[in-house]
Order: C-alpha cells, then sequence, then structure tokens
C-alpha cells in the first residue's frame, strides 16, 4: 500500500481549514497556525490520522467487514461514485465469492441506516421486487399501462434515497464520513449504535466523537480525492488479502485422517515396547 508524503498532502491542499470565526475549538489541538484569518492545519497530524485510519479500514477489509462511504456534498458526490465503483470493479471476482463489501450514500442520508435498518432494509426489499417486476415481461403482462408506470415511478423515488446501498444485506461494520460536520446526523447514528466511523475532520468539526479522525480540508477536491482514494485502496488491499474460508466438511475430513494417523502410530509402537520387555526378562 502506498504511503501519502507530506508533500502530497500539502499540494492537494489539505492544510487548508476554515475561517477562525467558523472554527471548532475542539479542533485546536489539529491547528499548526492562522494566517489571513485562515486556520492552517498541521499536516504532520493529517499523516498521522490518515495512517491508522488506513491501517484500521485494511484490517476491516481483511475480516470480512463492510464499509459505507458517505459523501453528500456537492464536490465529493461524483468524485467518491467512481472512486466506489472503480474499487468494485477491481474487487468482483472476490465480491462474486463472499458478496459486496463496500457502499456508498451520496445523495442524502436517510435517517434509521443504522438506528432502524430492519425498517430500511424493507423498502430495500422493496426496491428489488420493483426492479424485478418490470424486468418480467410475463408480470407486466398482467397489469396496466398506468400502474406499471406507478411501479416505475415508485423504483426511481426509492433508487434516489437508497442508491449505493439498497443491496446492503446488514448494518455496515464501519462509516467512512467526508465532512463529519455536515453529516451530523450519520455520526449521531453511529455513536448510538456503536458502529466504528472514520471520517475527514475540518477545523469547524468535533474530532472526538470520530473513532479515526483525520484532520484535513473536506472543501478542496484535491484533498478529498487524494484521501478518499488512499483510504478506498487500502480497503481494497484488505479484502483482496482474505483468506479464503475454511469448509466444514473439509476441516471434519482433516481432523479425522490426523486421527487415524495417530492411532495408526500407537498401534506400531506398542509391540515394539512389548517385544523390548520380552528380551530384559530373557
Amino acid at each position: 500500500m502506498k504511503e501519502i508524503t507530506l508533500e502530497e498532502l500539502l499540494e492537494a491542499g489539505c492544510h487548508f481549514g476554515h475561517q477562525v470565526t467558523r472554527s471548532n475549538p475542539k479542533a485546536r489541538d489539529f491547528v499548526f497556525e492562522a494566517r489571513d484569518n485562515i486556520q492552517i492545519i498541521d499536516l504532520a497530524k493529517t499523516k498521522q490520522g490518515l495512517d491508522e485510519a488506513a491501517e484500521f479500514v485494511r484490517s476491516l477489509g481483511q475480516s470480512g467487514k463492510t464499509l459505507l462511504v458517505v459523501a453528500t456534498k456537492k464536490q465529493a458526490k461524483q468524485l467518491v461514485e467512481e472512486e466506489v465503483l472503480k474499487i468494485r470493479e477491481g474487487l468482483k471476482e472476490k465480491t462474486d465469492k463472499n458478496g459486496q463489501k463496500l457502499f456508498y450514500i451520496t445523495q442524502r442520508w436517510v435517517g434509521g441506516v443504522l438506528t432502524n435498518f430492519t425498517e430500511v432494509s424493507r423498502n430495500f426489499k422493496k426496491l428489488t421486487d420493483l426492479k424485478e417486476k418490470l424486468k418480467n415481461d410475463e408480470e407486466k403482462a398482467k397489469y396496466t399501462k398506468k400502474e406499471i408506470g406507478l411501479w416505475d415511478k415508485e423504483r426511481q423515488r426509492l433508487e434516489l434515497f437508497y442508491q449505493g446501498i439498497w443491496d446492503l444485506p446488514q448494518k455496515p461494520d464501519a462509516l467512512f464520513i467526508i465532512d463529519t460536520h455536515l453529516e451530523s446526523l450519520a455520526v449521531r447514528e453511529a455513536l448510538v449504535t456503536k458502529v466504528t466511523t472514520v471520517g475527514i475532520v475540518d477545523t469547524n468539526a468535533d474530532p472526538f466523537v470520530i473513532d479515526y479522525p483525520i484532520p484535513a480540508n473536506d472543501d478542496a477536491v484535491g484533498s478529498i480525492k487524494l484521501i478518499v482514494s488512499h483510504i478506498l485502496e487500502a480497503f481494497a488491499k484488505g479484502v483482496s488479502e482474505q483468506k479464503p474460508p475454511k469448509v466444514e466438511g473439509e476441516e471434519k475430513e482433516k481432523k479425522a485422517v490426523k486421527s487415524k494417523t495417530e492411532e495408526k502410530a500407537k498401534i506400531k509402537a506398542k509391540p515394539k515396547t512389548q517385544k523390548a520387555k520380552t528380551n530384559k526378562k530373557k
């Protein structure tokens, strides 16, 4: 996994924070200084936070857990979608066997994704059923054009809400949040449900509510792209390093063969011991 240097962080503009008047006092430890009323983020701490977050995300991928990327701000939406889809394509062979592990939200955070997943997952099923119905010509033949049109409108509405997560099988194991201040609802739900959070934290946000904060500029496209691509590559590396799951039948067979081998070894060893004792008596 490639290591991000301080020079790369500087070139991407990761060091520019918010105006001093908009700053969060809790983010003071990450600020190097203020210039022309703009806070400058300490890039040494950015690198430290990025390295720790990347290592955690890699271990998450290794253990076969799921990651949900949350990025609803204008300058991050398309970028995140492209990066996620690129990583998904690279992991296609792996995920075809073990299921999708990387998801994203770029439209809006729907309340309850974490705190009321059971109810939200019903809408996932509804969307899946609508997609299947609209593909099935035999099913469509039983209904009028107006009814089919209503199905399609409902499909579009649900896709707008749940694009990127409609195939999420269960509550995600971790969130990667771009702009933790903007996505405060997602952060609150993660705190309530104890879901681990990784996030880009600018100087206007509280870094202490995030498990793996990355102090950096969350407005500049260059900064977002550098950090997002690095974190997702770390996750992809972790997934690629996954060991194939042990098959229960194979394990039982190996144990049976091992026990038989041990029994045979014991049987062979017994006559030799008896013979040795007999010779001693003579």
